[in-house]
């Protein structure tokens, strides 16, 4: 590279746009952790409320109340709430997520669970997006046409079924009506699900609802977008509608609709946990589900932190896209 080009790729601007960069991606990133930081707080706040400790609930039938005092004292629980919790916060950064009640490591509890809920949801917000983005584009080709009408009367009825509700209907028809697939899944060695047919139905499940909340999210930013003035200049000119349609509004819609799914992303992970049940898929559903009978807060924690973190990211890949796509530098 000559010297011309290197003093070039280093002017003040350049370097004050890669400055206000960094500066924008650190202050929506300082963001996120602040909403963990406070959700996490929240949730051994709540647990607090609940009637019982871990103490008794884990307890062995015949323990004495001097057996139950000592446990207690054992995990720590006779200490304030707000010690325990900044004991287990600073830990935090170092993968650490503290030890169950039961005297397992919570890392171990869940390093087999919640790979398989990632990949549930995963899976399942990639099907999402996909569905959505074709189905929205679909109904905008031809407003107040035939498609666009029944696209929008489904997506409405997709998304107010609730999850438990798409889970029995797919077993109705999928399984104890025509044997297609498995009703419920088993696990190889691993401990991943033993084959891929098992992932249809939980998938579908999570799935469906939010198609159908973003399809309509999707549907509605392209309809914005078609007001815009650059598209009615753009239908003018005699583009074809399909060019105007995803050259022109589509990447003026993005803020919307990235906003839209990443809210979904909370959604399909809390959703998961009622759907692994109903299928007994081997994600986090049943983990959690026992560390609340168990009162066991570390369990519980380590998994709305693994979960939020998922979460944050995805609402952090959205606000950059937004602020991108809307002309602020991030």
């Amino acid at each position: 590279m000559s010297e011309t080009a290197l003093e070039g790729a280093f002017t003040p601007s350049v370097l004050h746009r890669a400055t206000v960069v960094c500066g924008r991606v650190a202050l929506l990133l300082a963001k996120r952790v602040l909403m963990l930081f406070v959700l996490l707080a929240v949730v051994f706040a709540a647990i607090q409320l609940l009637p019982g400790d871990a103490a008794s609930a884990t307890s062995d039938r015949g323990e004495s109340a001097a057996d139950i005092a000592a446990r207690r004292h054992q995990l720590g629980l006779d200490r304030p709430v707000w010690i325990r919790f900044w004991e287990w916060i600073t830990a935090l950064p170092t993968g650490n997520l503290g030890t169950s009640a039961r005297g397992q490591r919570v890392t171990d509890l869940l390093s087999a669970p919640f790979p398989n809920t990632i990949l549930l949801g995963g899976t399942a917000f990639a099907l999402t997006v996909v569905a959505a983005l074709a189905l929205g584009c679909w109904a905008a080709a031809r407003p107040g046409g035939v498609v666009d009408r029944v696209i929008g009367l489904a997506s409405t009825a997709a998304f107010a079924l609730p999850e438990f509700v798409v889970s029995v209907g797919l077993l109705l028809a999928l399984s104890l009506w025509t044997g297609w697939l498995p009703a419920a899944t088993t696990t190889s060695a691993d401990g991943s699900p033993a084959s891929w047919t098992m992932l249809v139905m939980p998938v579908l499940a999570l799935a469906v609802p939010q198609t159908g909340w973003n399809t309509r999210v999707v549907r509605a930013a392209l309809t914005d977008q078609a007001k815009a003035p650059h598209v009615e200049a753009a239908h003018l000119d005699g583009l074809p509608s399909r060019r105007i349609l995803l050259r022109h509004q589509l990447p003026g819609a993005l803020p919307a609709i990235a906003t839209g799914i990443a809210t979904s992303t909370g959604m399909l992970l809390g959703g998961a946990v009622v759907v692994e049940t109903l299928f007994n898929y081997p994600g986090i559903g049943t983990v959690l589900a026992g560390a609340i009978g168990d009162r066991d807060t570390p369990v519980i924690a380590g998994v709305v932190a693994c979960a939020g973190a998922v979460i944050s990211l995805v609402l952090l890949l959205a606000d950059l896209i937004r602020a991108r796509t809307l002309g602020a530098r991030p």
